[in-house]
């Protein structure tokens, strides 16, 4: 499993892009999509939105289970990927791709944001 050196992580399992005009975009990694198992429905933050940076923005279910969804960073969603909605299979098959889930115009970021080798060493996922 490789995490994208460019991208920075949650402890909850959430990965984050470098902003882009003040947006970044929001999915999970590969390793919480695998622990997940497939995933059959997605309820994403809708747009318009505010998230608070370590809170619930909306879940994600599997065969296996329910899993809340944690905003990594605090800001208004500016986009939710409807491709995930229509097909939630995308966050396992393409997890830092087309499977990301939403974009949020950043108000607020944690000092606690891993970079890939820290969220290789805090998940035991390898690099």
């Amino acid at each position: 499993m490789s995490n994208p050196q460019q991208l920075r992580y949650s402890k909850e399992h959430e990965w984050l892009s470098g902003a882009e005009d003040g947006v970044s975009t929001v999915g999970i990694t590969e390793y919480a999509a695998n622990a997940l198992g497939d995933v059959v429905y997605a309820q994403l933050p809708e747009t318009g939105s505010t998230v608070t940076a370590g809170e619930t923005c909306g879940e994600l279910e599997s065969t296996k289970s329910v899993s809340d969804l944690y905003a990594p960073v605090s800001g208004e969603i500016t986009e939710i990927n409807e491709d995930v909605v229509s097909d939630p299979s995308l966050v396992n098959s393409a997890p830092f791709e087309g499977g990301w889930l939403f974009k949020v115009r950043v108000t607020g970021e944690p000092e606690d944001l891993l970079s890939a080798e820290e969220y290789a060493a805090f998940s035991g996922s390898d690099d």
